[in-house]
């Protein structure tokens, strides 16, 4: 019996740490619109940045999280991927993208996330 109270309680951790996340979204704002994503705990932070559309985009990651996971952030629709140093900032620098979502995620896509672009 409590071999089986053990194997539910980790099935409910395992479920809830990968269950997609609802974020709040990040707006880029001012003159030099930059956005900076933390990378730690398992997450990215802000999850949804958001992005004006028609202007070229400048993400600038800051990896504190130690795990080789969190080494790569990969763009799949847009072809693009960084590799993140620990503990200093990387700003990753796209073109002009049309409105849409733009999914990123680490090398094991365990850590993921969204560009907004409207």
């Amino acid at each position: 019996m409590l071999i089986n109270l053990i194997g539910l309680g980790l099935i409910a951790f395992v479920v809830l740490w990968f269950w997609p996340r609802k974020a709040k979204a990040s707006a880029a704002s001012g003159a030099a619109q930059a956005s900076t994503i933390v990378v730690d705990g398992g997450v990215y932070e802000p999850e949804r940045p958001q992005w004006p559309a028609g202007q070229p985009v400048r993400l600038t990651f800051l990896r504190k999280d130690p795990s080789p996971c969190s080494q790569w952030v990969v763009f799949d629709d847009i072809d693009a991927s960084v590799e993140l140093p620990i503990n200093k900032a990387h700003t990753l620098e796209l073109p002009a993208l049309p409105p849409g979502d733009y999914p990123f995620h680490c090398q094991m896509n365990m850590y993921r996330g969204t560009l907004v672009v409207r």
